[in-house]
C-alpha cells in the first residue's frame, strides 16, 4: 500500500470547482454593481446641476415676464396700487420658490 495514491473523488472535485466558480461570478457581479452604481450616481449629479440652472433661468424668465407684463400700452395711465401689490407678491413667490428649491438641491448633494 505504500505505492497507492489516494484516488480523487470526481464528486469532491466537481464540488470545489463549483464553488471556485460561484465565488469568481460573486466578485464579478459585485464590481459590476458597483460600477452601475457610480454611473448612477454620476448621472444623478448630473441631473441635479441640470435642475439648479434651469430652475435659474426659470427665475430671470419669470422675472422679466413679470416686468414686461408690468408695462403698460398706455404710459399715461397709472396701475392701481392693488395690481402693483399682486405683481410684487407674485415675483417675491416666484424668486422664494426658486431659492427654496435651490437650497434642497445644495442639501441633496
Amino acid at each position: 500500500m505504500c505505492g497507492n495514491s489516494p484516488r480523487v473523488n470526481p464528486l469532491a472535485l466537481r464540488k470545489r470547482l463549483l464553488i471556485a466558480e460561484s465565488e469568481i461570478n460573486r466578485v464579478r457581479i459585485q464590481e459590476e454593481w458597483q460600477a452601475l452604481t457610480g454611473g448612477v450616481r454620476s448621472l444623478a449629479d448630473r441631473a441635479r446641476s441640470f435642475r439648479t440652472i434651469a430652475s435659474s433661468a426659470a427665475v430671470l424668465t419669470a422675472g422679466f415676464a413679470a416686468f414686461r407684463r408690468g408695462k403698460s400700452v398706455d404710459t399715461d395711465v397709472k396701475p392701481s396700487w392693488f395690481q402693483s401689490a399682486l405683481k410684487g407678491a407674485e415675483l417675491a413667490g416666484t424668486l422664494w420658490l426658486a431659492f427654496r428649491a435651490r437650497g434642497r438641491d445644495q442639501k441633496d448633494r
